[in-house]
């Protein structure tokens, strides 16, 4: 038979509600106290059923997180840091793919206040202004990672990527570069329109107009880059250089330009977002402007972690993006 609560109280010579406490974090106890019963009860292997700390602490000591897809090199990196964060504080976290579709982003969200998480983390929202007042409704805290939307209950952490746009088109400006054209994701992200106003700002202070001609819609993912590239070049637009929405957008433009004949960075250079880490091992080397795609998801789970404790001096945090120079970038032939 396991330890009890009461073994616990009889060895630290307390009352059994008195270890009930302790073990739940109630100020009630005093630090000193807390800290001897948690040390007593970690020596006598004491293991909390789940189900019944829940009834005690009203916590399930869960967070669900609702990603976009899980295959996604630059989600899994997010992904990593939530859980580590949340393991190293207790927390374990039940996963649900939104396939980057409202519906079903909005339903995971549903199902997951359903199983009484503490709390909710979803990372590239898609579901917009529409749906916050129904996610405030569900009383528990939530993150955003990489959508800047805010709320009562609704907290976010994120790239500047405005910034980030800006950083990428000055790189290809800087080379020689005046035909630049973006592969964008779809309008409802708002990472996509964010790097694209970057990059606008960035021709128009250099006193180059945007061209309609160079822009193009993609996904996200590299099947879609594909087409996007093939169909921007197929429409006469002459680029000589791609700035692409993320690094999967890079993979699938490189792939098109590569069976059109056209050579990276020698015919037209290419630069990504994101820095997955597959990308400095391409042919080229993909230039590309780096998130902190780990360290995001490690604030994310603490920024939930200190609104779960009570604290009432949560900000919002921006990340300074950076540009990491490889080798598909070059000044134009």
């Amino acid at each position: 038979m396991g330890v009890s609560i009461k073994d616990i109280a009889r060895a630290a010579g307390v009352s059994h509600s008195t270890v009930s406490r302790a073990l739940a974090e109630s100020p009630l106890v005093k630090e000193e106290t807390r800290e001897r019963i948690k040390q007593l009860a970690k020596e006598m292997g004491y293991s909390p059923h789940a189900l019944a700390r829940s009834l005690v602490t009203r916590r399930t000591q869960t967070v669900g997180v609702v990603v976009t897809t899980i295959a996604d090199p630059f989600v899994s990196e997010i992904v990593r840091g939530l859980e580590e964060t949340g393991q190293n504080h207790g927390y374990t976290i039940i996963l649900c793919n939104s396939n980057a579709e409202p519906r079903r982003e909005l339903a995971a969200v549903k199902a997951l206040r359903e199983k009484r998480v503490d709390g909710i983390i979803v990372t590239a929202s898609r579901v917009g202004d529409l749906y916050l007042p129904l996610l405030e409704d569900f009383g528990v805290p939530i993150v955003l990672i990489n959508n800047q939307q805010t709320g009562k209950y609704v907290y976010s952490i994120g790239t500047d990527d405005l910034r980030g746009g800006q950083i990428a088109t000055e790189h290809l400006l800087s080379l020689g570069h005046t035909r630049i054209a973006y592969i964008a994701s779809p309008n409802n992200v708002n990472s996509s329109q964010a790097r694209m106003n970057g990059y606008r700002m960035a021709l128009e202070s250099h006193g180059i107009a945007l061209d309609p001609a160079l822009l193009a819609d993609g996904d996200g993912r590299p099947a879609a880059a594909m087409e996007a590239t093939t169909r921007l070049l197929s429409q006469g637009a002459h680029p000589t250089a791609i700035f692409c929405y993320n690094d999967m957008t890079a993979i699938g433009t490189i792939r098109a330009l590569k069976r059109m004949g056209l050579r990276v960075p020698d015919d037209i250079s290419v630069v990504g977002y994101d820095d997955i880490p597959i990308v400095e091992y391409l042919d080229p080397p993909l230039t590309t402007i780096r998130q902190r795609k780990y360290d995001m998801g490690c604030m994310a789970m603490e920024m939930l972690l200190r609104l779960l404790n009570g604290a009432d001096d949560v900000q919002d945090v921006t990340i300074e993006p950076t540009l990491v120079v490889r080798e598909s970038t070059s000044a134009p032939k």
